[in-house]
C-alpha cells in the first residue's frame, strides 16, 4: 500500500488542494459580505430570497471548507464583517444597486462558481475533497437553474444575438 491508498481523510492534502480550499473560503467570505450588501438594495423579493440562499449556501461550504483545513493545519483567510441590514429606501436612487443588476453578478459568481469546483475536482488526489466539491457543483448548477428561470421570468435576461435564420441551400 502507498501513501495514498488509506483513508483519504488520512491523507495529506497536496499544495493545489490547499490553494483552491483556502482560496475557496477566501471568496465565500468576500460573497457573503457582497450578497448582504445586495440584499440590503434588493427591491425584488423572489430575488432576496435567492441572495439569502446563496448566503447560507456559502457559511454551509465554509463550514466544511474550515474543517478540513483547521484539520490539515492550514491557517484560515480573514473574513469581512457581516453587514447591518438596511432598508431600501434608506439608500438614494442613484446610489441603488437595481435587481436586474444584482441578478447578473449573481448569475457571474455562479458560472464562475462552476468552473472553480470543477477546476478543483480535476486537481483532487483524494476522494473526499473530490466528492466535496462534486457536491458543491450539484447544488450551484441547481441554484444557479432557479436564477435562469427568475432571471427570464422578471425580463432581467438579455440574450445574445440570436442564431434563428438558417441560409438556403441554393
Amino acid at each position: 500500500m502507498g501513501i495514498l491508498s488509506g483513508n483519504p481523510q488520512d491523507e495529506p492534502m497536496h499544495y493545489g488542494e490547499v490553494y483552491a480550499t483556502w482560496s475557496h473560503l477566501l471568496m465565500n467570505n468576500g460573497k457573503i459580505a457582497g450578497y448582504q450588501t445586495f440584499i440590503n438594495h434588493c427591491g425584488d423579493g423572489d430575488l432576496k430570497k435567492l441572495l439569502e440562499e446563496s448566503v447560507e449556501k456559502a457559511k454551509e461550504e465554509n463550514e466544511q471548507l474550515t474543517e478540513l483545513l483547521k484539520a490539515n493545519g492550514v491557517g484560515l483567510p480573514p473574513a469581512p464583517p457581516e453587514r447591518p441590514l438596511a432598508t431600501l429606501e434608506e439608500i438614494p436612487v442613484g446610489a441603488r444597486i437595481t435587481d436586474p443588476e444584482i441578478s447578473a453578478s449573481l448569475a457571474l459568481d455562479v458560472s464562475g462558481g462552476l468552473l472553480a469546483y470543477s477546476s478543483t475536482m480535476g486537481q483532487c488526489i483524494r476522494e473526499d475533497i473530490a466528492m466535496m466539491y462534486g457536491q458543491f457543483h450539484m447544488n450551484k448548477a441547481q441554484f444557479g437553474a432557479k436564477l435562469l428561470r427568475l432571471s427570464k421570468d422578471k425580463g432581467w435576461l438579455i440574450p445574445p444575438p440570436l442564431h434563428v435564420r438558417v441560409p438556403d441551400e441554393n
